[in-house]
């Protein structure tokens, strides 16, 4: 098992020490986990700092994978809520620092937030929806400093409804970029945690995804306490075997290394 989305106190949105994080993975018998905090510059809510010190994140990472070395093996990730104003200061802060594995998420649209609902005030939730996967396609078309999409259809988490609508045309655009760049996507778990029927993406985004050339997914909880770790990691690993997928993802200094699922 490998959970390749997870976050700690050094995420705005958890208060949880990484250490904790660290045992409860091993508790549960994760062989490998990534650390993912948050930096989403721009967001849309004041209370709420995205951004962490880079140094005590490295020397904080450091000392766990000493202090835990033969029971798990620790990356060093991050997980940058893009907008289109914001590439070019994400590509400056990227070339500063050094990551295993780099999401690219879209946590923001139009600089509203999906979390209050701020998108979707005035507007169906077919425009809005719009509005979300082209602002992604802008983003994928116009930065390449990351190695996967986080939880791509994350709108659904927000607007259930938008399960019926289909946004295939722009996914299949985003896939054609990305595919080709050597970018993959995440099937997030937290989907079902947050009551869907499905992860993030949703069973019909995976096969388009599939359909389109694409073989890079890393599978990820998005856990931000011990319990959530590895959440739905054994459905999810079924999931993907029966739409056809042959590998689970890990990274190393942002490379790639390829899994076989036939061994879970």
């Amino acid at each position: 098992m490998f959970d390749y989305h997870m976050h700690s106190s050094f995420s705005g949105d958890c208060n949880i020490d990484m250490e904790e994080m660290v045992k409860g993975a091993i508790a549960k018998g994760v062989r490998e986990i990534c650390f993912t905090e948050h930096i989403d510059y721009d967001y849309p809510d004041d209370s709420i700092e995205f951004d962490f010190d880079k140094r005590k994140y490295s020397e904080r990472i450091n000392e766990l994978r000493n202090l835990y070395e033969g029971k798990i093996r620790i990356r060093k990730g991050v997980e940058i809520g893009v907008q289109p104003h914001l590439l070019e200061r994400y590509d400056e802060m990227l070339k500063a620092e050094s990551f295993d594995f780099i999401i690219c998420s879209m946590h923001t649209v139009e600089r509203k937030g999906l979390h209050y609902g701020d998108l979707f005030k005035g507007i169906s939730v077919e425009e809005a929806s719009l509005k979300y996967y082209n602002e992604l396609l802008y983003c994928v078309k116009n930065f390449t400093n990351y190695s996967i999409l986080g939880h791509v259809d994350l709108i659904k988490r927000y607007a259930p409804e938008v399960v019926d609508i289909n946004f295939h045309d722009v996914l299949r655009e985003i896939f054609n970029v990305i595919i080709p760049d050597g970018k993959g996507i995440e099937l997030n778990t937290s989907g079902v945690r947050y009551g869907l029927s499905n992860g993030l993406p949703s069973d019909d985004v995976l096969k388009l995804y599939k359909e389109c050339g694409g073989e890079i997914i890393t599978l990820g909880s998005d856990a931000h306490k011990p319990d959530d770790i590895a959440f739905d990691f054994e459905e999810s690993i079924e999931l993907l075997r029966s739409l056809g997928f042959d590998y689970i993802a890990t990274f190393e200094g942002l490379k790639p290394t390829f899994h076989p699922i036939s061994k879970f």
